[in-house]
Order: structure tokens, then sequence, then C-alpha cells
């Protein structure tokens, strides 16, 4: 005599992915926020293997500069010589400054 297996019950299944979703949801959210912000001076990418700065590093350095940081600070900041953010102080005051076109820095 075969024995009939009871009926399925979907609710506590999706009663429990419910939950893990909204685990997975709080999780993905702690973790955005801890995203670095867009515009970092100790970000690698900012640098090439042998210490110059990449297209993205430039205009890092021109925000700070149009963000009013000074010279010392941007060198500070970005663990450059005094010298190197001196020219770019003085690059950026040549394309124009606060005025200058930006670049995004997404696509550098």
């Amino acid at each position: 005599m075969a024995t009939r297996s009871p009926a399925f019950d979907p609710k506590p299944a999706l009663t429990l992915i419910d939950s893990i979703q909204a685990d997975l949801n709080r999780l993905r959210g702690l973790v955005q926020a801890q995203r670095p912000a867009e515009l970092d001076p100790a970000d690698p990418n900012n640098k090439t293997a042998d210490g110059k700065l990449t297209p993205r590093g430039e205009e890092t350095c021109y925000r700070m500069f149009d963000s009013g940081k000074t010279r010392y600070a941007v060198h500070e900041a970005m663990s450059i010589s005094f010298g190197a953010a001196n020219y770019r102080f003085d690059r950026w005051q040549k394309l124009g400054g606060v005025n200058r076109p930006k670049k995004p820095l997404s696509e550098l």
C-alpha cells in the first residue's frame, strides 16, 4: 500500500526567500555605502608604476585646485613632490583654472 505525501505548501519557502532577499538588499546597501568617494587623492589609479600621474591623477589634482586646495595640500594628499604639485597648478591655471573643461573621472 503506497502512502501519499502531504501536499506541498510553498508559503514557508517563499517567506524564507523574502527574508534572504531582505538580508541581501541590506548587505548590498552596506557595501555600496563603503565605496570610496569619486575624488580620492590616494587612489592607486592616479599614478603609473613609476610614480607619474595618470590622466585620472591629473584631473584629480585639477579638481582639488578647483575646490580651493593649495599646492601643498595637493602635494600631501596625493603623495607627489611639491614641484609636481606646483607644475600641475601652473597647468591648471593655463587650462582656465576653475573654468577649465572638466573630464569625467569615470572615463579616465
